[in-house]
C-alpha cells in the first residue's frame, strides 16, 4: 500500500498513537518553552523579584516554593473531590497545572528540567507501578549497604 490509502487504512489504535505522540511533543515543547522562561527568571540571570511573581518566590528560597508546591497539591485534591462529587473538571485541570507550574519553579532552582522528569517518566514506561517501587527499595538498600 502507499500514499493516502495507507493512512486510511491504518487501525485506529495507530491513529491515535500518533495523534498521542504529536500531542507529547507538542506538550514537551510547551514544558522546554516554559523552562526557558523560568531560567531568565531566576535573579542571578536578571529576574526582578518587584516585577516577577516567579523571580520574587525564587528570591524568597526554596522554603517559599516549595510551601506553594504543598499548597497546590492540597488545591488539586480537593479540586478532585469536587470532580468526584460532579464538579468541573476544568478546575482540576487547572489546579494541576498549577501544581505543575510551581514544581517547574523548584526543577529550575535546583538546575533540572521537564526534560530530566520526561526522561524517567520515559524510563518507567512498561515496567508495573509495584515493579518500579521494589526496585527503589532494593536500590535504596544497596545505597545504604554501601555507605556502611
Amino acid at each position: 500500500m502507499g500514499g493516502c490509502g495507507a493512512r486510511a487504512t491504518r487501525p485506529r489504535d495507530d491513529l491515535h498513537k500518533e495523534k498521542m505522540i504529536k500531542m507529547t511533543n507538542s506538550a514537551t515543547d510547551t514544558l522546554s518553552d516554559l523552562a526557558k522562561v523560568l531560567e531568565t527568571r531566576k535573579p542571578a540571570n536578571g529576574g526582578d523579584p518587584e516585577t516577577s511573581y516567579v523571580a520574587r518566590l525564587l528570591a524568597k528560597g526554596p522554603d517559599a516554593f516549595l510551601k506553594k508546591i504543598g499548597e497546590e497539591a492540597t488545591e488539586v485534591v480537593m479540586a478532585a473531590k469536587d470532580v468526584d462529587a460532579g464538579g468541573d473538571k476544568a478546575k482540576l485541570v487547572g489546579e494541576v497545572a498549577d501544581l505543575w507550574f510551581h514544581s517547574m519553579i523548584a526543577l529550575a532552582h535546583y538546575e533540572l528540567t521537564p526534560a530530566d522528569v520526561v526522561a524517567e517518566l520515559t524510563r518507567r514506561v512498561g515496567l508495573s507501578g509495584l515493579d518500579e517501587k521494589a526496585l527503589r527499595k532494593v536500590a535504596e538498600r544497596a545505597k545504604e549497604e554501601s555507605m556502611k
